[in-house]
């Protein structure tokens, strides 16, 4: 399955890859002043208010709204949710009229076939949420909302908020079905990282084994949550190669660990290339490889890591904290099982 992350474009890998941004979805605290309540998993739905006078803007101008209107009756009437996704997503008015204007089909499509069945996940969201609460009694869940954004992003999370963009995950997911599925995943994964973010972590100066591990306990938590292998055809091509890649990792790892997030390594640099052999490249993966398979390797590390934790809960908290990443890493390192006799 893809992350929020996952679906920016190329070009932005790699200035994603070591600044605050490259862990936006998790790290960084933020404060809110109109930060929403938490959510109920009795009574949570899906905020579409902003998709839907999207739907009528797009409508009323035949596809063809104009930067103006798009700030006046989309960006200024906007919920909590376009605040989040404006920065670093939308951008303004202007870039989002050229994305429209650029492939109208697109939203025109989104509209038509991935609303209706966004509208349609409400009960998939609170199956989830009550899954979240049972593991995670303290966790404050975050309100969901759909939004049409530019074309660059699926999603993003902060605390109070998980923000999906309809038109990116309508391309990835272009029927109700996979839609579902996307969306189930997208629930599940995307709320742990909203809780991360609520928790305060505090990252040391290892970028990549810190991305890894964010990731892959998002992962962790929404399979334990939905019963869902997150990407199995990931997890088949990796199983078997689960040695190799290991020392490929730790050798990654070790590269990228004096890097901060102040530092910016040139495209091509052997920091750049440990760090996206892992981390942001859905659209650019190594060759034979299939993408992000640092969630995987993280995924990994916490199986190990909570199989042997006699404190499950305690297990799922420091999944929240990543507060000692190179603890963590011993605790669940990959070891060859020996020969059977």
């Amino acid at each position: 399955m893809i992350s929020a992350l996952a679906l920016l474009p190329a070009q932005y890998t790699l200035r994603i890859m070591l600044r605050p941004l490259i862990l936006a979805l998790a790290l960084l605290p933020a404060a809110a002043t109109n930060r929403p309540p938490p959510a109920d998993p009795l009574t949570a739905t899906i905020h579409t208010e902003d998709a839907d006078r999207f739907a009528a803007l797009f409508a009323r101008t035949k596809g063809k709204p104009t930067a103006a209107q798009l700030k006046r009756d989309y960006l200024d009437k906007g919920s909590f949710g376009i605040g989040v996704f404006t920065p670093g997503r939308i951008g303004d008015a202007d870039t989002l009229a050229r994305a429209i204007a650029a492939n109208p089909t697109r939203y025109a499509q989104a509209i038509k076939t991935c609303l209706p069945a966004a509208k349609a996940a409400t009960a998939d969201l609170r199956s989830i949420y009550l899954g979240l609460r049972g593991a995670l009694p303290d966790a404050k869940l975050p309100q969901v909302y759909i939004v049409f954004g530019a074309n660059t992003s699926g999603g993003t999370a902060k605390p109070g908020a998980q923000v999906l963009g309809l038109e990116v995950l309508c391309r990835i997911s272009p029927t109700p079905e996979k839609l579902r599925q996307t969306l189930r995943h997208f629930f599940a994964h995307e709320t742990v990282h909203a809780i991360q973010e609520d928790a305060g972590m505090t990252l040391a100066r290892d970028p990549l084994l810190a991305a890894i591990l964010v990731e892959g306990a998002a992962d962790f938590i929404a399979q334990l949550v939905t019963g869902e292998e997150p990407d199995a055809a990931r997890a088949a091509w990796a199983t078997p190669r689960e040695a190799e890649l290991w020392r490929q990792m730790q050798a990654d790892i070790a590269l990228t660990r004096t890097l901060t997030d102040k530092d910016n390594p040139d495209e091509g640099s052997p920091e750049a290339k440990a760090y996206a052999r892992w981390i942001g490249n859905y659209s650019t993966p190594p060759a034979g490889w299939p993408p992000e398979l640092g969630y995987w390797m993280g995924l990994r590390i916490w199986q190990r890591y909570y199989a042997a934790a006699p404190d499950k809960h305690a297990a799922l908290r420091a999944m929240l904290a990543v507060r000692d990443p190179r603890a963590i890493l011993a605790a669940g390192a990959y070891r060859r099982r020996p020969p059977s006799s």
